[in-house]
């Protein structure tokens, strides 16, 4: 289901909670309304939607990567930039990371982890900076 987008920066500087099995029918919302905002939105955490869970979509050019429970364990290459949110109006200055490896469970909560870098590093760092309350 296609969600509003939530705002509320009260609610937005809340840290989220560790996600379960039954929070899959979260994934699928977020999946649409990525889907339905792609045009201006490249990423997304579900508390951008209304759920304190750490869950988080990234549109990677080629299909959409789904990240539950997402942790950056390595970064490298610290860089300085600018950027703005689906949720907040403006662009705000950040210190981001060129490389990261993040350890993540996919939708059949089977583990991975993976590097990445560029921009798509960026966009996971953003997100993952809403999974701890943190807005950009």
């Amino acid at each position: 289901m296609i969600k509003p987008i939530v705002r509320d920066a009260f609610f937005l500087n809340q840290k989220s909670e560790k996600a379960t099995k039954i929070d899959l029918p979260v994934v699928q919302d977020m999946e649409d309304t990525l889907r339905a905002n792609r045009e201006r939105c490249v990423g997304m955490a579900a508390n951008m939607i209304g759920y304190r869970k750490r869950i988080i979509i990234v549109a990677t050019g080629f299909a959409d990567l789904i990240m539950i429970n997402p942790v950056i364990t390595e970064k490298s290459e610290a860089y300085e930039t600018e950027e703005g949110c689906f949720s907040l109006p403006g662009v705000r200055k950040t210190i981001r990371y060129n490389r990261i490896t993040v350890r993540y469970l996919d939708k059949a909560f089977a583990e991975h982890t993976q590097t990445f870098s560029g921009y798509i590093a960026q966009i996971i760092q953003h997100e993952c900076d809403h999974l701890e309350g943190i807005l950009i």
